[in-house]
């Protein structure tokens, strides 16, 4: 038997398709939004900016197809004082979205939301400036505007480690932080020359090289640094790394024909705890390590948590920058210790402050550029370093790579096995951060380190 409370709710007379006054009323709102959202996408579609004659400090598109937690990628070039925003498309699509920009934060409001993204101190938009405004599909709204960023911070150069000098330094496993040298006293940290040194002494002195084919060692107190890698002299010390083989002979030492060694016996030197492969021995008192995987700071300090991630890109990116500057060269070839080369790499500019608003692209959150600072539903900005990159494993652009490997206007470097492996993962995870129109170059993949 029916309760009073059912009998009460159903209709006299048992009428078809009856609903309760409560799913009347939603039905009703939803046929409204409904006839509203076409309405709002046609005026949309009739919206035609004028970029010149705008003279207001505020700037509004509005457009369709855009989600409420659209991503927004903002890239600043401080030298050519412009930026390109990008605001990505929506999966889902069909919601109109009102951009607001001004020249100290980017607006998105829609029916769904309203997402925000202030930019640094130091970064000013133009909006008055606006211009190439297009929609690319699959990737979103493009538009260009002037901009200003300030100065980038001056890096720490690999090749003068003065602020090092004078005091004693402990260096580190930067994979596990075992303490590979304690309280060394660096009184000289210096560069070693190019592999062209040599014809440069024989041009320009009228007497013969008395160090030609001669060997360059670091003494006790000394520290070379070459394009990559410190040389140091670990007579001295109690506990020594040791290698899975004996010294082998050395020839000419430089910054890039650093170390010939005659392949009879295995001298890479392991980290005791991690296993991780440090450097490699060059005589009987000198071993190499390479910046990938130690890290040097004054005794006093205490060995900092970093990344891996983010450390092996940061050393890479400060080589290329510096190389680059020094010796006006802007390709490079990434090769192993076992000789093998791993990347091709081509350096864009090093100007670029690219500034993110995440949205729902979660795979970012899984493996960010930056892993100390990129955190779930936040905002990032970071120097960049631009490069478009070639991987060279398993026979892939083999012919590419023989043509770079000849030419002389390219530069190597030289890193662990491993290493390279593990930089061409995060070039690969970082390319698939950015958005789809920013990932290729030709046969070039695009990236920022």
């Amino acid at each position: 038997m029916e309760s009073t409370r059912r009998r009460a709710l159903r209709p006299a007379g048992g009428a078809v398709g009856w609903r309760a006054p409560e799913l009347q009323v939603l039905e009703a709102r939803a046929a409204a939004t409904a006839a509203a959202v076409p309405a709002q996408a046609a005026r949309a579609a009739a919206f035609r900016p004028r970029w010149p004659g705008l003279q207001s400090s505020r700037l509004s598109v509005r457009m369709a197809a855009v989600a409420a937690e659209a991503r927004v990628f903002l890239e600043v070039r401080r030298r050519l004082q412009s930026a390109l925003l990008i605001l990505g498309d929506s999966k889902e699509g069909g919601l109109p979205m009102a951009v607001s920009v001004t020249p100290s934060s980017l607006r998105m409001q829609s029916p769904g939301g309203c997402t925000e993204l202030r930019l640094p101190a130091g970064v000013r938009l133009a909006p008055s400036t606006c211009r190439g405004l297009q929609h690319v599909p699959g990737d979103g709204l493009h538009l260009r505007l002037h901009a200003r960023a300030e100065s980038r911070p001056e890096l720490i150069s690999v090749f003068n480690q003065s602020s090092q000098d004078q005091e004693c330094c402990t260096f580190y496993c930067q994979s596990c932080g075992e303490v590979i040298i304690r309280d060394r006293m660096l009184l000289r940290v210096l560069p070693l020359p190019g592999d062209n040194w040599g014809a440069l002494v024989d041009e320009w002195c009228c007497h013969p090289d008395p160090f030609a084919n001669k060997p360059l060692h670091p003494r006790e107190n000394d520290c070379f640094t070459g394009d990559c890698f410190y040389l140091v002299n670990l007579k001295s010390d109690l506990w020594q790394p040791r290698p899975e083989g004996a010294p082998v002979e050395t020839h000419h030492l430089s910054s890039e024909n650093h170390l010939k060694l005659k392949p009879k016996a295995n001298t890479k030197v392991i980290c005791k705890r991690c296993k991780v492969m440090l450097g490699e021995t060059v005589s009987s008192e000198t071993t190499k390590f390479y910046m990938t995987e130690i890290i040097i700071l004054p005794s006093e300090r205490n060995f900092p948590i970093i990344p891996r991630s983010q450390f092996v890109q940061s050393v890479l990116a400060q080589c290329v920058v510096e190389l680059s500057s020094a010796r006006s060269t802007f390709r490079f070839t990434i090769q192993g210790h076992d000789d093998k080369v791993y990347i091709l790499l081509w350096l864009l500019n090093s100007d670029s402050l690219v500034i993110e608003s995440l949205g729902q692209y979660t795979n970012i959150k899984k493996f960010p550029v930056l892993e100390d600072v990129l955190k779930p539903d936040s905002n990032s900005a970071c120097n960049a370093v631009k490069v478009l990159y070639q991987p060279c494993i398993k026979s892939r652009n083999a012919e590419l790579s023989s043509l770079w490997e000849n030419d002389l206007s390219v530069h190597s470097l030289t890193l662990p096995s491993t290493t390279c492996l593990e930089l061409l993962l995060i070039l690969s995870k970082s390319n698939a951060t950015l958005p789809p129109s920013l990932r290729c170059m030709n046969s070039f993949q695009g990236t920022g380190m």
